[in-house]
């Protein structure tokens, strides 16, 4: 049966639109209702990720007094934007630096919501009208090989209901897979047959067998070509989500990739209204959105403590009773105190605030110390000319480092980069993304993680141009590169213990069975992030804001509110295959494969 989050609970609260629709939304309460009376109830909210600024902005719209504690002097955790410093001159801002460039694909449906909900002037829809769309992507090849071309577009006319059978599904497969790649026939037909046997699966199955059984094996890659193994597999897992298609979780990369994002994307089916596949913002990130964000949850009264860390989640009597926090970097502690508390910390750091008595109170967040991390970390290459390669996102297939990137200027319609950037020589930037950082490179020899900053950039440019000037064009030229720009969240590069304090969360085998849920047993004290037990099941800012919403709906439970609960969207369930899931759930019991399970 389909799960619908779609209109939980009751139905008191409701949005209106301001006037004439400009600024986005408002929370109105009814006179007495329990929003009104929870105005008292005072929430801390720790980290200002999107996660955290999510859940912020849901309680504060109910009427919680919420503050929030950030570690950075700015917030958006990696989602911001951070000024080059130093390079802004004559009245141009300074050059914007990022973690990695960010993207928001048709299927997300939570965040898209939010972003409504966010006001920015001019725009009917909020910071959500600030989303742009890709219309190509481009698997780059190295050695001459011909690059594959795939267009972004959704289906203008998405399938009829009575169209949507496997044997259709099937013929769109081989079609893409014909168009876009070079794969053997015979290998093409067994991928489209692996993908009917996962569309197929029942949630059981998909939650027990799917999620101990890794990619790689699952499309059985080790018996296929290396244009195989190379485009169904690795650029699938590691360049998209920088987890290695030999132990990542078939239920995750079949999922949210393959069946979310590319082929219900690709039919229009299950998306954000009518967005496209592949979506960008205009700017800057946080120009585009999270300035915008920290403006409105101001005006809805949100307090922010920023520079400061989260030492411990305080746990006495049977409830959480206080954080103690201190200035980043050192400085004296304090315990900061509230009704409730949302850890909204990414795992890695969230984890080392909870202490032994906590820990005690629900083994669900010891299990979180099996949650892996990886890195994934960008580079901003600045640039003399406009190079924007593809209108889309690249991704360099053959790059040891699992290299993928895109040319933002050609999508920031409302700048002009070298007037608005810089000391104006500047005319673009190419956001490059390392996933691989335990490969050897191609100019060293050496692992990201061996290598200096200055020794990443220059491998890193040079996969870059490997997989881009070839087949006699030169779309890079060193004689263009201005300057560069990495988190200086990634430190020790080049020595005997390199860090990076924003890792992602990844996807290997049996994560499913140690993500927590926002709800724990210490009832004033709920978890967000992208490490959340949610339907979108992936590291993503989808997630994160489906995090949000479960935690802040725990929170009311907890508070006996009768206000309405945050709206969860789930990940598109096509009907026509409902039927099939239904028999092969029967299957499932009975010690059955799948019906398209031929091995």
């Amino acid at each position: 049966m389909q799960r619908s989050h779609e209109n939980p609970g009751p139905t008191r609260r409701r949005f209106l639109a301001a006037a004439g629709g400009a600024v986005g939304a408002t929370a109105s309460w009814p006179a007495g209702s329990a929003a009104a009376a929870s105005s008292s109830k005072r929430v801390a909210v720790l980290g200002g990720g999107v996660s955290g600024l999510s859940a912020a902005q849901e309680l504060a719209e109910r009427g919680y007094a919420v503050t929030v504690y950030e570690y950075y002097d700015a917030l958006g955790g990696k989602a911001r934007s951070m000024d080059v410093p130093g390079t802004g001159t004559d009245g141009r801002k300074p050059l914007p630096g990022e973690h990695g460039f960010r993207f928001f694909p048709g299927f997300y449906r939570n965040l898209p919501d939010m972003m409504r909900r966010i006001p920015f002037p001019g725009n009917a829809h909020g910071v959500h009208d600030n989303l742009r769309s890709g219309t190509e992507a481009l698997f780059a090849r190295d050695a001459g090989r011909p690059d594959l071309h795939f267009p972004l577009r959704r289906a203008t006319t998405p399938p009829a209901p009575g169209d949507l059978t496997t044997s259709w599904i099937r013929d769109q497969i081989l079609s893409v897979l014909d168009e876009g790649t070079r794969l053997p026939a015979h290998e093409a037909a067994y991928f489209a047959d692996r993908l009917l046997v996962h569309l197929t699966s029942c949630d059981a199955r998909r939650e027990d067998q799917w999620e101990k059984t890794a990619w790689w094996d699952f499309i059985r890659a080790g018996d296929m070509s290396r244009e195989y193994q190379v485009v169904l597999g690795i650029g699938q897992t590691r360049n998209l989500v920088a987890t290695r298609a030999e132990i990542a979780s078939t239920r995750t990369v079949g999922r949210v990739i393959i069946e979310a994002l590319l082929l219900w994307g690709l039919l229009g089916r299950g998306m954000d209204g009518d967005a496209d596949i592949d979506r960008v913002l205009n700017a800057p990130t946080s120009e585009a959105w999270i300035d915008p964000w920290e403006a409105h949850l101001r005006s809805l009264g949100v307090e922010f403590v920023l520079g400061t860390e989260a030492r411990e989640v305080v746990y006495e009597g049977g409830r959480v009773t206080g954080v103690r926090v201190a200035a980043r970097g050192g400085g004296q502690e304090r315990t900061v105190t509230a009704d409730h508390y949302v850890s909204a910390l990414p795992v890695e750091h969230a984890r080392l605030t909870w202490g032994p008595a906590l820990r005690a109170a629900d083994p669900q967040l010891g299990r979180c110390d099996a949650l892996r991390t990886d890195w994934m970390t960008g580079v901003m290459f600045y640039l003399r000319s406009p190079t924007p390669v593809v209108h889309g996102h690249i991704n360099c297939l053959d790059s040891p480092w699992a290299v993928t990137g895109i040319g933002q200027a050609q999508f920031w319609d409302v700048r002009d980069f070298s007037r608005d950037y810089g000391d104006g020589r500047a005319r673009d930037c190419l956001s490059a993304i390392i996933s691989e950082w335990d490969k050897p490179g191609i100019l060293y020899g050496k692992t990201a993680r061996e290598c200096t900053k200055d020794e990443i950039v220059a491998e890193l440019w040079a996969q870059l141009k490997d997989g881009l000037n070839d087949s006699g064009k030169t779309t890079l030229r060193d004689e263009d590169r201005l300057g560069w720009f990495m988190d200086p969240a990634v430190t020790g590069l080049g020595g005997p213990d390199p860090q990076n304090r924003e890792q992602l969360l990844i996807h290997p085998t049996g994560t499913l069975y140690n993500r927590p849920s926002a709800r724990t047993a210490v009832s004033n004290f709920f978890l967000a992030g992208d490490y959340i037990r949610t339907d979108v099941d992936l590291a993503t800012m989808e997630g994160a804001n489906e995090a949000a919403r479960r935690a802040v709906n725990a929170l009311l439970d907890a508070d006996n509110s009768d206000v309405e609960r945050c709206r969860i969207r789930e990940l598109f369930r096509p009907p026509e295959m409902e039927p099939l899931k239904r028999v092969d759930e029967l299957r499932y019991r009975l010690g059955l494969p799948n019906t398209f399970d031929l091995g």
